[in-house]
């Protein structure tokens, strides 16, 4: 497959989340028919053969990536908001 330019009309980012099948639909633009292109790890690139052009994502298992990745990140504690420090404002001469 050739080289695709993938923001080359930049426009507004759509998405559609399925809980119940876990799998998050990210569109550039209004969701379209496209061609799927699977390009592994449970993420398949949908691609505009007419237009030339990626029209959005399907990423599979994305609640459970998240879960995968937040478990494998070091354990601390959460900082409530109200009690993380704060950055000195900044005075405008």
């Amino acid at each position: 497959m050739e080289a695709v330019e993938i923001l080359e009309k930049p426009g507004p980012l759509e998405w559609d989340y399925s809980a119940e099948t876990d799998v998050l639909y990210p569109s550039l633009g209004a969701p379209r028919a496209a061609e799927g292109v699977d390009v592994g790890e449970g993420a398949i690139l949908r691609y505009d053969p007419e237009q030339r052009e990626v029209v959005g994502l399907t990423v599979v298992g994305l609640r459970a990536r998240l879960l995968k990745g937040l478990a494998s990140s070091p354990a601390t504690e959460p900082v409530p908001i109200r009690d993380r420090p704060r950055r000195p404002k900044t005075r405008k001469p």
